[in-house]
């Protein structure tokens, strides 16, 4: 049942470039903070920041992520995913980074509101987080280990 046709590989290379614009700027946000938490809150530079991440956010991170999530749902649809164990392994880590993105927005409220709750150390560890997921990721999706 092979409903997108000729229009498959569109699909599957929009899912592929919004996957990217998601990377980056799961990439990019963490860093953005560790820079941003070392400004004082309510000064100018806090306010530039602020505008930063939320323009990231706003204009990069939420399109793309419900991008991604449609172009790789009519994928998931076109080829019958669900049946496939690699599959369940790709949605795991796809839904924690989903999680992941969740998380990055709600930081930035709290940064906004003036708050620093984590240390420069622990969201630089967070960072790796959006490497690992795509890592196993594209091995199951690649290789297709099961």
């Amino acid at each position: 049942m092979a409903y997108l046709g000729a229009a498959y590989l569109w699909v599957k290379a929009a899912h592929l470039i919004f996957v990217i614009f998601l990377m980056a700027g799961l990439f990019m946000m963490p860093r953005f903070f560790i820079y941003h938490q070392q400004c004082a809150p309510g000064s100018e530079e806090d306010a530039k920041w602020i505008d930063r991440e939320r323009r990231l956010l706003r204009i990069i991170l939420n399109p793309s992520l419900v991008l991604a999530w449609i172009f790789g749902l009519m994928l998931m649809v076109e080829i019958g995913a669900w049946h496939f164990g690699w599959f369940h392994l790709k949605l795991l880590f796809v839904l924690g980074l989903s999680g992941y993105h969740g998380w990055i927005a709600n930081y930035w409220k709290k940064l906004a509101r003036g708050l620093r709750p984590m240390t420069d150390k622990q969201l630089r560890l967070l960072n790796e987080i959006p490497g690992i997921a795509a890592a196993v990721i594209v091995i199951a999706v690649i290789v297709k280990p099961f």
